[in-house]
């Protein structure tokens, strides 16, 4: 049962980058109107919490494999 619920855990999350690649559209149209700097500065700071997300997944994993395997 806990191998499931990792199963669909991990699915979920793979899921996610759909619904957040959705909102690119909107963040173009977002900085066209004008919304100077600190709007510019928002989005790209949105950018690099997505990016960052995969890479923190990743390591968290395999923190816990290691720690399983030893």
């Amino acid at each position: 049962m806990n191998w499931f619920k990792t199963l669909i855990v991990i699915l979920l999350l793979m899921l996610t980058p759909e619904l957040m690649s959705a909102q690119c559209a909107m963040c173009r149209a977002a900085l066209e109107t004008g919304g100077g700097e600190a709007m510019a500065k928002g989005v790209n700071n949105g950018i690099m919490y997505l990016m960052a997300v995969p890479y923190i997944l990743i390591a968290v994993i395999g923190f816990f494999i290691f720690k399983k395997m030893k």
